[in-house]
Parts: C-alpha cells; sequence; structure tokens
C-alpha cells in the first residue's frame, strides 16, 4: 500500500462532505471559487466549510484569472493554505500572485499533447506545485472538472523541480492504473467521488483513497 500518496479532493460544498473527505484520509481540501462552476461556493460559505478543517489538511482555493480584488476578498475571509491557479495565468502572474498573498501557489496545467509539455516546465520556475490536468473538451464553459482524462504516458516518470499532482477524469475505477502508469505521488479528484455536481459520496471518496494507494 502506497501510504504516502495525498490525494485531493476538490469542489467540496457541505459540511458533511469535509467531515467524510478528512475521515476517508484525505490530504486537500478544495474549495472551489469559479463561479461558472456547479461547484462554486461563496466566500461566507466557504469560510464555515474551512473552519471545519482540522489542522494538518490542506484548504486550497480554486480560483481562474482571478484579480488580486477577487483573491482579496476570497483570503480576508476564508482561511486557506494554499491557492490554486486554474486558468491562463503566466509563470509571472503566479509569482506577482504569491509575493502579494503570502500563500503556496498550486498552478494547473492542461495537457492533450506533447507541445503542452512545456508550460509545465515554465510554470516550475514559478509555482509552489503543479497540477497536472486534461485540456477541456471544446466547447466547455469550465477549465477542469469535466471528468475527462488525458494520455498519460505524457507524464510517465517525468520530475519536475516541485511537487505534481495527477488529475483529468479520475475515479475509483482507474485511479490506480494512473498511478501505476505516471508514477504520480498525489492525485485530484472531483467528479469521480459524486453522487451529482458538488455533492461527494463518503464510500466512494474512500473507496477512491484506497484505490489510489493501492
Amino acid at each position: 500500500m502506497a501510504r504516502d500518496m495525498r490525494v485531493k479532493i476538490c469542489g467540496i460544498t457541505r459540511a458533511g462532505d469535509v467531515d467524510a473527505a478528512v475521515d476517508a484520509g484525505a490530504a486537500y481540501l478544495g474549495l472551489n471559487f469559479f463561479e461558472r462552476s456547479p461547484r462554486y461556493v461563496a466566500p461566507e460559505a466557504a469560510r464555515a466549510l474551512a473552519l471545519r478543517v482540522p489542522e494538518g489538511i490542506a484548504k486550497v482555493a480554486l480560483v481562474v484569472d482571478a484579480d488580486d480584488e477577487t483573491i482579496r476578498a476570497i483570503t480576508d475571509i476564508v482561511p486557506l493554505d494554499m491557492l490554486q491557479l486554474h486558468g491562463h495565468e503566466t509563470p509571472e502572474r503566479v509569482t506577482e500572485v504569491k509575493a502579494r498573498f503570502g500563500l503556496p501557489v498550486m498552478k494547473v496545467v492542461a495537457l492533450a499533447g506533447p507541445e503542452d509539455l512545456g508550460a509545465i516546465d515554465a510554470h516550475a520556475r514559478a509555482a509552489d506545485q503543479l497540477l497536472v490536468d486534461a485540456k477541456p473538451p471544446e466547447g466547455a464553459d469550465r477549465p477542469g472538472g469535466n471528468a475527462v482524462a488525458f494520455d498519460w504516458s505524457l507524464v510517465a516518470g517525468r520530475r519536475w523541480p516541485v511537487p505534481w499532482m495527477l488529475a483529468g477524469g479520475l475515479n475509483v475505477d482507474n485511479v490506480a492504473r494512473a498511478v501505476a502508469a505516471t508514477g504520480a505521488r498525489q492525485v485530484d479528484v472531483a467528479s469521480g467521488v459524486e453522487t451529482a455536481p458538488g455533492r461527494k459520496d463518503a464510500a466512494l471518496m474512500r473507496a477512491f483513497i484506497d484505490a489510489a494507494r493501492s
């Protein structure tokens, strides 16, 4: 069992899901501040969720191409451990956000083919962590949470100067294969542990984490 596997449950919207994710062994809990997402939570509601999270489990705020005013409105209210930049932010913007808000930054890089790998290298010089996701399907109205996987061989055995996390269409049935194929030590899941968008399932979260560690 790979007990050092770290799992991020993203898109938490309910207090009971916080408790269930913690009980299942999640290392990170993601709060989604992208208003077009079905997993969006307003800052006031997110604060109540964050205050339920025990010390030692990272509370991560997902934002998409957010300006300083938007990020400040979140960080002033919600106790957070990390910011996840899930849009078209440049490495320079990553560096700026880190300096301005004093929080570690996880930068999401979306892959479709080998031509996208250069963006990972560029962001690895600026971000504290990387999250490697699948590019959204054409016509999608949000950059992640689309239950789409990418070709895992693109990142198989690759290493960067900072920790990285695998995302994109992961679920109970495929996460063990994804970990074996890529060598990832961290994985992220949202829709793969839900009964409906934003509604996490306690049994699915536990099964996912067990499978990731197997």
